[in-house]
């Protein structure tokens, strides 16, 4: 029961954040470029609630506005590793042999690398002056197309499970091809395992993306994001002396919480 009750505490916390990132508009009357330059630095007050940053930029409105970037890309990029994890583990699963040997060894050897490192020795190839939308594209696409070997092994262990159920058996006596069998039989059968993955990303891309962009390597200025937000964050003195530019931490640790609470037990998922 006190689960139960966290978890609808949680996807309240989580509705309300999306809510306030999707319709940002509503919440802020500044937009997150416009520059205050009269009010560099400036203490929150009734015009800024929580003040602006150095180009005099309203700070309650890049928060907003950097919840948008954050919280809606990064399901995008999920979305796109479970999918590539699901069809490679599926096939890998489904035919075996060779194929799944090859594609499970891809898995390990990506599996081997450190993510992060891998993503800013990538992103260093692009240049630096890239535009904000460019940016974000290519920050949670990378996530996306590098984020699948996490998931590629549980998929294939399930999908191998099935190779010789009745219902595959049946499918391939009718006719069904090898592709037909995997979007038809398969993936609709792995949907309990892929949606408890993509959830489990979520938190992980929106962490990768905030540490990138803290580097200077993920979404680029003039667009807010929680990362580039926290840029400078390293300075104490500065966040001792303007604690409201923790904002963004705050609700980059109370999001990350949120969806590991709200994330059913394992046996909800079989």
């Amino acid at each position: 029961m006190t689960q139960r009750v966290f978890r609808t505490i949680c996807c309240g916390i989580l509705g309300t954040v999306f809510a306030v990132g999707l319709f940002a508009e509503g919440f802020t009357h500044y937009p997150y470029a416009l520059q205050f330059r009269e009010f560099p630095n400036a203490a929150p007050s009734s015009m800024h609630w929580l003040g602006t940053d150095g180009l005099g930029r309203d700070f309650f409105a890049r928060v907003i506005y950097g919840t948008r970037v954050s919280l809606l890309l990064a399901p995008a990029a999920a979305l796109l590793a479970t999918a590539i994890a699901a069809v490679l583990g599926g096939v890998a699963g489904l035919r075996g042999g060779w194929l799944e040997t090859l594609i499970l060894a891809t898995a390990d050897l990506s599996m081997s690398l450190p993510l992060l490192f891998v993503l800013i020795a990538l992103r260093a190839f692009l240049p630096l002056d890239v535009s904000p939308v460019l940016s974000v594209v290519a920050t949670f696409v990378t996530l996306g197309l590098l984020g699948w070997p996490s998931s590629l092994r549980l998929v294939c262990a399930a999908s191998r499970n099935l190779r010789q159920s009745d219902h595959l058996l049946l499918a391939r006596a009718t006719g069904y091809s090898n592709s037909q069998m995997l979007f038809r039989q398969v993936i609709p059968h792995l949907r309990p395992i892929l949606l408890a993955k993509f959830w489990i990303s979520i938190p992980l891309f929106i962490l990768t993306e905030a540490t990138l962009s803290m580097l200077g390597l993920g979404v680029m200025e003039p667009l807010p994001s929680w990362g580039n937000l926290l840029r400078g964050s390293e300075d104490f003195s500065v966040m001792f002396a303007n604690p409201w530019r923790l904002v963004p931490l705050f609700l980059l640790v109370l999001t990350v919480i949120c969806f590991q609470l709200v994330l059913p037990p394992s046996e909800e998922l079989t």
